[in-house]
């Protein structure tokens, strides 16, 4: 009944594989289009950085000096290594490393609600589908980019195409963040979400931050069971104990579940996929790259021991391992929402650990010969406005920027980027796009292309219906 080459322990485990948030879609080879399909491609990878909130782009990446006092801010512009690039004071690593990575300032959409703007830059498509709510995610959503990802493309190491970590973009009411997922496309092809940061303890958790839960008037909060610890692949000790009967029923109705599929015709060989799932299971690939803990600690060190660091670290150790596309977002519960007490909470919570762990990166994949075939994305749901204020019932009586679609700063490297680049401008207000306005659709279709897609490649639905995976064009400028 099992395989020669794999134990009772294993095959028990590859029937568990769900439970593990590795869906049965991820060992489907007929799930992805053949390799042929790929034309020449500039990556291999994509590590798309998601910051839920919304990175102000003038405490950035888009400095306006020359502003007036209300919409320059407090952080002065710093020189980097590309003459007359300006960025943030806060971002000095990356102000030396700007050969390595390049900008896109003027990428604009219409929307200054969270939920809308995560759908959009989440899926590439600025247009709101079908049913649209803010406060679910519904099965008439645009597929993110993961999931299409995901779709058309191989998988390699039989590890899902694409994953998300350290956690599901969740608001503290407990609304699930609509965009994440693969919509309409059935969520037989959601990402491979990798729960490595469960923080919440109470309602006055606000987002993810380095080292602790955080309340934005208040400032860290450190929850008592907060710990950064990413799943591993087995079942728990003890379990084959206590519960090995029950386990080997659960096998026996997947054995069953196959006869019946195979009856309907829905499945060709639902067996190979459960060998394949124990394959996964008894890989080493897979589990020293979830270990972040067990990396060389001066490593760790680099990328900072803390949430931001070991989720970057992950990432790259799953791009290195064969995931095709890691989706890491850098803060949860909207973190970069800086609508109060905006500048302490950027110069000592956010930007310090994003400009090390971001710059670890670029080091890392450079060392190991990754960087030219890993495209790097960072991108939040909308910019700031261009004028600060405090708001009304803000409770530190500090002032902060409120959402703004108009315009936003997307961060790129690696995979085809040319270093040293910055396409498009803002206004001298930073508020709109001055030249070469882009879309979400653009930055989409930047990715797609780097990584080899024909903008023809379609995919199809459960009606055999094709649906364009392009709706954008790829920004030549940066490439």
């Amino acid at each position: 009944m099992y395989h020669p080459e794999i134990s009772r322990r294993v095959a028990i485990q590859a029937g568990s594989v769900g439970l593990l948030g590795l869906g049965m879609n991820h060992l489907d080879p007929l799930a992805a289009l053949a390799e042929a399909q790929v034309t020449a491609a500039t990556a291999k990878n994509v590590i798309y950085i998601f910051l839920s909130g919304g990175l102000a782009q003038h405490e950035s990446f888009d400095p306006k000096p020359d502003a007036p006092d209300d919409v320059r801010g407090e952080f002065k512009p710093i020189q980097t290594q590309t003459p007359g690039v300006l960025v943030s004071e806060h971002l000095p690593m990356l102000a030396q490393r700007s050969n390595k990575w390049a900008l896109l300032r003027s990428l604009t959409h219409p929307y200054n609600e969270h939920s809308e703007g995560h759908h959009v830059m989440l899926t590439g498509r600025s247009d709101l589908p079908r049913g649209f709510s803010g406060s679910r995610p519904n099965p008439t959503d645009h597929p993110c980019i993961a999931s299409m990802v995901s779709k058309v493309l191989p998988r390699r190491n039989n590890l899902p195409p694409a994953a998300v970590l350290p956690e599901k973009l969740v608001h503290v009411t407990g609304r699930t963040i609509p965009g994440q997922f693969a919509g309409a496309m059935g969520s037989e092809n959601d990402p491979w979400f990798i729960e490595a940061s469960r923080f919440r303890t109470s309602e006055y958790i606000h987002g993810a931050f380095p080292e602790y839960g955080f309340h934005r008037w208040e400032g860290p909060r450190n929850p008592e069971k907060y710990k950064f610890e990413a799943p591993r692949l087995e079942l728990q000790h003890g379990m084959l104990k206590d519960r090995f009967q029950s386990r080997l029923n659960l096998l026996s109705g997947l054995d069953e579940q196959r006869r019946a599929l195979d009856r309907a015709g829905r499945v060709e060989d639902f067996g190979r996929f459960r060998s394949e799932a124990a394959q996964l299971l008894t890989g080493e690939g897979v589990h020293q790259a979830l270990d972040v803990h067990e990396s060389d600690h001066t490593l760790q060190e680099k990328y900072g021991k803390n949430t931001f660091g070991w989720s970057l670290l992950m990432a790259r150790q799953l791009v290195e391992a064969g995931v095709r596309m890691v989706q890491v977002n850098l803060g949860n519960d909207e973190s970069w929402d800086t609508h109060e007490n905006a500048f302490h909470n950027l110069k000592e919570y956010l930007l310090p650990p994003t400009d090390r762990a971001l710059s670890a990166l670029l080091d890392d994949l450079e060392e190991r010969g990754m960087l030219d075939e890993t495209l790097i994305v960072m991108a939040g749901e909308f910019g700031r406005t261009p004028r600060i204020f405090t708001f009304n019932g803000a409770k530190s009586g500090k002032p902060g920027r409120d959402h703004w679609g108009p315009v936003q700063s997307v961060f790129f490297a690696g995979g085809g980027i040319k270093g040293g680049n910055v396409v498009g401008a803002s206004d001298r207000q930073g508020g709109y796009p001055a030249a070469d306005p882009y879309t979400p659709e653009d930055m989409a279709a930047t990715i797609y292309s780097a990584l080899g897609l024909p903008e023809t490649v379609a995919w199809y639905d459960k009606f055999k219906r094709p649906h364009q995976v392009y709706h954008g064009t790829p920004i030549r400028e940066l490439l």
